[in-house]
């Protein structure tokens, strides 16, 4: 009889999903993906389910790694909130299943392995893309996207000084009292990126809130936001002038307005770069625009699984011995 299904909590993954584990492991996972070997990943496009009544949708984002042992879906509800509510604009579930019985093996709460996976995704194009010695990191966007790409980026690279803007000033507050390094708070998304070597958009945004004329010259782009066809972040001018990265060519021209609405030509996935078949063009400016993908929650999902039961095991060793 199979073991019944664990449920890891938010807590619970917190504790258990690090950057120095996940960065490899995604690294590896992202390689695979543009391999386009099914039997190392099977990943379709994301599907969604509109939610009219509840001004929202459903997406669904099933994952097969054959190679691995590794069958995932995640299940994730984004809404267009009312100002002031009190309710999450994204919540996430993550399912681990035995893909040789079917079998249930795990349930966790999905939304700090998306912020997780999607920042150290952009941590990793800005690795292979970035200009040498970037000093200057500019967030646009406050929220729990903006605090994980500060806090990888941060642990990842020597930048010299961050600079953070977002729509409303208690949003920029909040992140600033979020961290214990300073960073410098911006009146406007123009102040926050001109200079900039490496900029993040990471907000909710369905219209620009990047200009071209604004970037700096080599500067690298991770576009983080806006993944539905009709939203943007950034502007044409700043897309046409960009070597063009994307997680997936697929997911990317289904899903990004940023692409789409600009009709400009992907370049490369950053896979491709992983595995040696595209240049990584730091000389030029560039833009990642993420979606996120199923593999890289599948990959996370192991990763927590796989320390739950260590750490699990270690604990009924210390118990036994008591």
């Amino acid at each position: 009889m199979a073991e019944p299904p664990v449920v890891i909590s938010e807590q619970q993954v917190s504790r258990l999903l690090h950057y120095g584990e996940l960065i490899p492991r995604l690294e590896e996972a992202l390689a695979k993906f543009s391999r386009r070997d099914s039997s190392e990943v099977i990943q379709p496009v994301r599907s969604t389910l509109p939610l009219q009544k509840c001004n929202g949708y459903m997406g669904l984002m099933p994952t097969y790694m054959e190679n691995d042992g590794i069958l995932c879906t995640k299940f994730v509800g984004v809404y267009n909130r009312k100002k002031g509510s009190d309710l999450p604009a994204v919540q996430a579930t993550v399912v681990l299943l035995d893909p040789v019985s079917g079998n249930m093996k795990a349930v966790m709460e999905g939304n700090v392995i998306t912020c997780m996976r999607t920042a150290a995704a952009s941590a990793i194009s800005a690795k292979l893309l970035m200009p040498p010695q970037a000093e200057v990191l500019a967030i646009l966007g406050t929220g729990q996207q903006a605090l994980s790409h500060y806090s990888i980026f941060s642990e990842m690279f020597s930048f010299k000084e961050v600079r953070v803007w977002g729509h409303r000033k208690q949003g920029m507050d909040n992140f600033q009292s979020s961290i214990s390094d300073p960073v410098i708070l911006c009146h406007s998304a123009e102040a926050a990126v001109k200079g900039a070597d490496v900029i993040v958009t990471v907000t909710s945004s369905s219209e620009p809130v990047l200009f071209g004329k604004w970037v700096k010259a080599g500067a690298h782009v991770a576009v983080v936001g806006a993944c539905r066809p009709d939203w943007r972040e950034v502007d044409d001018v700043l897309m046409k002038e960009a070597v063009v990265y994307v997680d997936s060519r697929e997911g990317a021209m289904v899903e990004s307005g940023d692409i789409i609405l600009s009709k400009v030509e992907v370049f490369a996935e950053i896979g491709e770069v992983i595995n040696g078949g595209k240049p990584a063009l730091r000389e030029k400016t560039t833009v990642f625009k993420s979606l996120g993908m199923g593999v890289e929650d599948a990959v996370s999902a192991k990763l927590v699984f796989d320390r739950w039961k260590s750490t699990t095991k270690t604990r009924a060793l210390i118990e036994e011995k008591n």
